[in-house]
């Protein structure tokens, strides 16, 4: 473990508070919260500055935040600084949101193809739509198709990219099942972002497998940062493609998203008065990541006990527990609403934000919207903060709570924000419904 305070390796050093020396370990704990947002932060700052869009402030505050762990700052200055953290997911995310319109259109209501066709193909995984956007273009004309992967989903919601016939859909499902899926799409594969799996020892991808920014593999081919002005050249990809089978189908026919702020709110009037006439009784937000625990299946049941006069709302990878669920409509409103990806999860309280202004609340408590988040990683406990600073309370957070946070901050984080870790399917489902 690394002490921030003695900048040594703390069991050299004799540390016995967990890596901050001659700090509490609450304090000690808060830090690592800090740090772990400061991830996420840092990960959508990253994606707006590749479209060009930038903001001092958000630099300016990692940079206070990570000067801070040097500090002998207490229990209640860490507090601040943490809920300042959620304050700049807030405006990363709206900085990010801004960037990807401005660059791609919003995103529309769409379905998209779960299928493949007869060509040889290019999957595409990650977050980085700089990136797809490229390999769209250098792939056009080629004969070979393109299909997302994980959370790259999104990607067939924006009207930019739908000009292109050769994309074709989405192939598999979130992250953790790679191992399995990356085999079966038989061509390239591209990791623009995080969310890798390590492969298995007997894997036949690994010559497949490319990864460019930020993400990288021990055998896998790497692609260059684009050069100033120019653009990432992913002409060794397409080569490969043509030389590979199609993908085997694992699947057929159609997922619906693209459910970001802008559409959501064009339909405002409709969501509305579903609500007034109570065919809609409750959201439930359900955002955030998926995992391979056996444990997130509770996502799933909760999604099919749910009443048929309740939606959910999502973005991030969790979504991949109950997207493809048959769960019908509500006066042509699907019952799942997906905001894109993680970063998306702004979209998400936008549309809280407009609800609370239609229906004339002063609290965004009083709306009939209760949250199940499934958390994971950095970007997940970003999206959290961003919750906590908006003043949302009564957070479910699952299938486990942090293993990062002591029982003291644990028990400021419930005690402040009522957030409670999940419970049974029925129970949680009764005391949504009831606002609790």
């Amino acid at each position: 473990m690394f002490c921030f305070q003695c900048q040594e390796t703390a069991k050299n050093k004799g540390c016995t508070v967990k890596g901050i020396c001659g700090k509490p370990e609450d304090t000690a704990n808060l830090q690592d919260l800090l740090i772990y947002v400061l991830k996420g932060i840092a990960a959508y700052a990253d994606h707006a500055a590749i479209l060009g869009f930038e903001k001092d402030d958000v630099y300016d505050f990692i940079m206070e935040a990570l000067a801070s762990t040097t500090k002998n700052l207490s229990v209640d200055e860490m507090v601040g600084l943490v809920m300042k953290a959620g304050e700049t997911s807030v405006n990363t995310m709206a900085l990010l949101d801004e960037a990807n319109t401005s660059a791609y259109g919003h995103p529309e209501i769409t379905e998209v193809n779960i299928g493949v066709r007869k060509n040889s193909g290019i999957l595409i995984s990650g977050h980085d739509l700089k990136d797809m956007e490229e390999l769209l273009i250098q792939t056009k004309g080629t004969g070979v198709d393109v299909y997302t992967h994980g959370e790259m989903l999104p990607a067939n919601y924006y009207p930019a990219f739908k000009k292109y016939d050769h994309f074709v859909g989405n192939y598999g499902s979130s992250w953790w099942q790679q191992n399995k899926e990356f085999e079966t799409f038989n061509g390239p594969i591209l990791l623009t972002t995080n969310c890798l799996v390590p492969l298995r020892k007997n894997n036949t991808y690994l010559n497949r497998l490319f990864t460019t920014g930020l993400v990288g593999y021990t055998g896998a081919k790497h692609i260059p940062d684009r050069a100033k002005g120019g653009a990432k050249d992913f002409s060794e990809i397409i080569k490969l493609a043509k030389k590979c089978n199609p993908p085997t189908e694992i699947e057929t026919g159609k997922i619906v998203g693209g459910f970001a702020h802008n559409q959501v709110l064009a339909l405002a009037d409709k969501v509305v008065e579903a609500v007034k006439s109570g065919a809609i009784k409750r959201f439930i937000v359900m955002a955030g990541c998926d995992g391979r625990q056996k444990t997130r299946s509770y996502y799933t049941e909760v999604a099919e006990n749910l009443p048929e006069n309740t939606v959910i709302l999502t973005a991030g990878c969790a979504k991949y527990r109950y997207n493809k669920l048959n769960l019908g409509d509500i006066g042509g409103i699907p019952r799942v609403l997906d905001a894109g990806q993680c970063n998306d999860s702004y979209s998400l309280v936008v549309i809280a934000l407009k609800l609370k202004e239609v229906f004339g609340l002063d609290d965004i408590n009083k709306l009939p919207i209760s949250y199940d988040i499934a958390w994971y990683e950095q970007k997940a406990v970003a999206v959290l903060l961003a919750l906590l600073f908006l003043g949302v309370q009564g957070i479910r957070l699952g299938p486990t709570l942090p293993a990062f946070l002591s029982p003291t901050v644990v028990n400021v984080l419930v005690e402040k924000f009522n957030i409670k870790p999940i419970g049974t399917v029925r129970e949680d489902i009764e005391a949504m419904l009831a606002g609790r």
